[in-house]
């Protein structure tokens, strides 16, 4: 225990002058790099305050970074830590000999009380300057204040409590009054509440602490020469401003409870460590006769509040009669005693003296150390000198210490930041649970190491502890990075392995049932973990393998489900003649393919449940890869299990409206086997336009052939529009059925009376029903008594035909009538049209000479022009300009061809010596030539109005102004 102290303390305290051949590099059996290559801080780091004061330090107090400090006999001065160069001097205006004897300052740094060996006590607040005097407070040496750390503002104490050498306990209050500096007495009130005495009658009341528990429980701690009392008691809620005295009342009768040591040196104090601001003091240290009793404070506990109590006996260097300790301050970890030539530190997890500080004698002797718990900083003063300690990293090797206390969890909390310190607390842990037989934990901690796999797995085996072996290998497995692929495959086959033999040990047990369910539930959840789900996928094959080699069917299927390995469970359940779990399983996760694999098998044994399944998949699956399951299962099935066949063809036909032609052809050839009166509604459900129908007409035809639906064949034979076959084929089943086929030909009438004619054929010569073979003349008009005649046989009388042969030649005599009708009326049209014409030779017009071109307004008969009927005149040349861009362009090339040629016709001949005849005869032709020229030249350009014409019509939709010019016409507007 020594050798591991000394080693603690040397890594914790070394001087920062450490040499260095003491540092160094190396790896430890955890397998990280421990490196201090720095010079180290120690924890307690003295500085020397550049203070040189012009009088003796009498008293120091530092609360919340304010320092006061009594020098000589009248001088106080005052310096905010935060602005240490701004000091404040305040006299304290005694004439007479008192001294200062004592200072408080309370928690917020505003109140200080400076007691004064004359029995008499001055206040101070931090906002003014002026010192006041308490005169209720006269007569009294104080020797301890106990602050209200929960009512104090910076303008009132609150109730708070006053020792006094008399052993007096008081209560009173200060208040800085708000419409004056002071009011006329500060002191609001000063009451007895308590005396404080020991065997041999009242004692000082060396230090009082204020501290409040749970549920308005209140704990008062006091301390004299030898003991430690603790008053405690509840201040109604609302009623805190009244103070203590209820807590005291209790106590008037009897004794609180008290620590007691035998022996004293005059005085004590005690220490209190506060972890945060605002909050509730953690642990104390009170330094007494017998040595410093420190410990923890439980403010859940009744009567008192102090736990964990041990006792630091002062070691044989420290002699209470020569020099006895001087004043104690508490850290986290440590109780600092100054001792009148230096500093002791003692930690508190195991009572060693870990640091040692000597001052020089000519800083005089040590007075005072007191700490400020807000910035956890240490004071100590001398007559001439003031000191401070800072505390750095106070907690830094405390994991040292709770390791080897085997206090693991505090351990590791304080080197969580430090993984290399954080696997040898784990490491020691995990010895300590397997030396303990507590092998699970220690599986876990020693799975969050970085010792050697092979040592730790062996160490389990050895101690035959399968279930701790998991354990590890689990936390192992879980702490793996995603880039260690092998170790994951490697851990995972070994904990198949050994989940598998567990479970088959406990299987057979019938006693560890309960115990068997919990392996088998983590089995299956370490199967189906996610973080494991790439590895299990990767290496399914061994691990079917292994499940396989151990007989584990069940979980063989379970680990199927998890890698949705469908088609593995559905093979197994169909093995093992579980249909309706196969169909189950096939329904749950929707696979098409699996359907398709798997159907043939199924619909054998539960035809109706698997068509229920494909129904509830719906437009999923493709109806022509179940055909051939269906074929296989309607060839060697009843009727009514191929009825379960018609049924999913109807839902694709009627629901899905699938137009696939094997589907189709497929139900067609159910219903000509089982359904003959469903397949004549199913084709005419289907229509006779032959683009519009999904199935083969030919094979059809073939079909209901073979099966002797020939009411169906006549349906097939009129959509593929082979009318006489339908005729014919009808005859032999219905005449009515075949003078429906007769009249679909509505515009062939040829074939129409060709059709027609077979039926009369048929029935006259077949059934010899004269009254019947009339009937069709009636029902087709193009049949005529005379087309009929012939078919009857000459032994018929004709009054079975007068009827017919009267209705014939009233019909012929009707039609003479009306053609004699159309042949008058076409004579008196053709006159119109010649008188019309004769009028239109003779109309004229007649023109003005003021008259204007309606396109260029210049006077019309400067220029040869047009005249129109609806009375527009135009040029020839103004006419031609606006026609000529609206003309087609082959109208465009013959005009410009007819111009060159009417220009051609204008020119005289070139040849002198033509003979006369010869001339006249060319002139008359050339004459006529450019007259018909022109003719074709008015029938293109005058053939309408251009302004009422329907050129004008076909130009509404053309912008007034063309759009390359748009711009140009524009800008001529600007």
């Amino acid at each position: 225990m020594a050798s591991i102290l000394d080693e603690y303390e040397d890594s914790l305290y070394r001087s920062a002058s450490v040499p260095p051949s003491r540092a160094a590099v190396g790896i430890p059996h955890s397998g990280y790099v421990n490196a201090r290559l720095e010079k180290e801080t120690p924890i307690f780091n003295k500085q020397r305050i550049d203070f040189t004061p012009p009088e003796k330090i009498n008293s120091l107090v530092v609360s919340s970074n304010q320092l006061c400090m009594s020098l000589g006999k009248d001088t106080l001065l005052r310096i905010d830590l935060g602005k240490p160069d701004e000091p404040n001097q305040v006299e304290l205006g005694r004439k007479d000999e008192a001294k200062v004897y004592k200072m408080f300052l309370d928690h917020t740094g505003s109140h200080l009380l400076i007691a004064l060996n004359t029995s008499e006590c001055l206040y101070l607040n931090r906002s003014v300057q002026k010192v006041r005097a308490l005169s209720r407070w006269k007569g009294h040496l104080i020797e301890s204040v106990g602050w209200n750390k929960f009512l104090g503002t910076e303008t009132n104490t609150g109730p708070i409590l006053v020792g006094t050498a008399q052993g007096q306990i008081y209560e009173a209050e200060i208040s800085v009054s708000e419409g004056s500096l002071f009011s006329t007495n500060p002191d609001q009130y000063f009451r007895l509440v308590y005396v404080l005495e020991e065997e041999s009658g009242p004692v000082p009341v060396c230090c009082l602490e204020i501290e409040r528990g749970i549920e308005g429980k209140f704990f008062i701690i006091a301390t004299t020469q030898k003991r430690l009392f603790q008053f405690v008691g509840k201040v109604p809620e609302g009623t805190e401003h009244q103070g203590f005295s209820s807590i005291f009342a209790v106590h008037a009768d009897y004794l609180p409870s008290f620590r007691e040591f035998p022996a004293t040196f005059g005085f004590s104090e005690i220490a209190f460590y506060t972890p945060k601001l605002r909050s509730n003091p953690r642990s104390f240290a009170w330094m007494m006769g017998n040595g410093v009793l420190y410990g923890t404070l439980d403010y859940s506990r009744p009567d008192s509040i102090l736990s964990e109590e041990r006792v630091w006996v002062y070691p044989s260097d420290i002699d209470i009669t020569v020099n006895k300790p001087i004043s104690i301050v508490l850290t986290q970890f440590h109780f600092l005693l100054l001792l009148p030539d230096g500093v002791k530190a003692v930690c508190t997890l195991n009572g060693q003296i870990v640091f040692q500080d000597l001052f020089l004698e000519k800083f005089g002797t040590l007075t005072r150390m007191i700490k400020d718990p807000t910035v956890q900083q240490i004071w100590i003063h001398t007559e001439k000198v003031v000191f401070r300690y800072h505390v750095q990293r106070e907690s830094r090797d405390v994991w040292k210490m709770y390791m080897n206390m085997n206090k693991f969890d505090l351990a590791k909390e304080y080197c969580k930041d430090r993984p290399e310190c954080l696997d040898i607390v784990l490491a020691k842990e995990a010895e300590h649970c397997f030396q303990n037989k507590r092998y699970l934990d220690s599986a876990k901690c020693y799975a969050l190491t970085q010792n050697y796999f092979e040592e730790i797995a062996l160490k389990f085996i050895e101690a035959k502890q399968e279930e701790a072996l998991m354990e590890f290998l689990i936390k192992k497995l879980n702490n793996l990075k995603p880039s260690e692929k092998t170790q994951t495959t490697l851990l995972t086959t070994w904990l198949t392995e050994l989940y598998l033999n567990w479970l088959g040990i406990l299987e057979g047990d019938s006693s560890k049932r309960n115990l068997y369910l919990d392996t088998r539930e983590k089995f299956r959840t370490f199967l189906g973990s996610p973080k494991n789900k790439d590895c299990l996928f990767n290496n399914r094959t061994s691990i079917y393998e292994l499940l396989a080699s151990h007989g584990d069917t069940e979980h063989m299927v379970y680990f199927a489900v998890i890698m949705q390995d469908y088609e593995r469970v559905v093979a197994h359940h169909c093995q093992h003649d579980e249909y309706d779990e196969a169909l189950s399983v096939l329904s749950r996760h929707r696979d098409e393919k699996l359907f398709y694999k798997f159907s043939p098998v199924l619909i054998q044994h539960i035809p109706k449940k698997v068509v229920d399944a494909w129904i509830s998949m719906g437009s999923k699956l493709d109806a022509r890869n179940l055909i051939p399951a269906l074929v296989n299962y309607s060839q060697s099935a009843s009727t009514q299990q191929i009825n379960e066949a018609i049924r999913y063809m109807e839902f694709c036909v009627y629901q899905l409206e699938e137009t696939q032609q094997a589907i189709h052809n497929y139900l067609l050839s159910l219903y000509a086997l089982c359904r003959p009166d469903s397949l004549l509604s199913y084709l005419e459900q289907a229509g006779t336009n032959p683009n519009r129908i999904h199935y083969d007409l030919k094979y059809a035809l073939r079909l209901c052939a073979e099966h002797g639906h020939h009411r169906a064949c006549v349906h097939i034979y009129k959509v593929m529009e082979l009318y006489e076959e339908a005729v014919d084929l009808a005859l032999q089943v219905d005449v009515d059925l075949a003078k429906s086929c007769a009249d679909l030909p509505e515009d062939d009438e040829e074939l129409r009376k060709k059709l027609w004619l077979k039926i009369a054929r048929h029935v006259v010569q077949e059934e010899k029903d004269v009254k019947k073979a009339m009937a069709c003349l009636s029902s087709c008009a193009l049949l005529k008594i005379e087309d009929v005649l012939p078919f009857f046989p000459d032994f018929v009388t004709i009054d079975h035909f007068k009827e017919a042969i009267c209705n014939s030649l009233e019909d012929y005599n009707k039609h003479i009538e009306e053609l004699k009708r159309e042949m008058e009326e076409a004579t008196q049209s053709a006159k119109r049209i010649r008188e019309d014409i004769q009028e239109m030779r003779n109309k004229y017009g007649s023109v003005e000479p003021q008259e204007k071109c309606a396109a260029c307004d210049f006077p019309l008969l400067n220029r040869p022009f047009y005249l129109f009927l609806c009375g527009h005149m135009f040029h020839y040349d103004c006419l031609l300009q606006a026609v000529f861009p609206n003309l087609p362009a082959y109208k465009q090339a013959k005009l410009e061809d007819l111009q060159k040629k009417l220009a051609a016709a204008g020119q005289p001949s070139k040849g002198h010596h033509r003979p006369k005849d010869a001339d006249t005869a060319s002139l008359g032709k050339g004459q006529q030539s450019r007259e018909q020229i022109k003719a074709d030249i008015d029938d293109i350009v005058a053939a309408e109005c251009v302004y009422c014409g329907e050129l004008m019509i076909r130009s509404i939709d053309k912008p007034f102004i063309e759009p390359q010019k748009y711009e140009e016409e524009m800008q001529s507007w600007l």
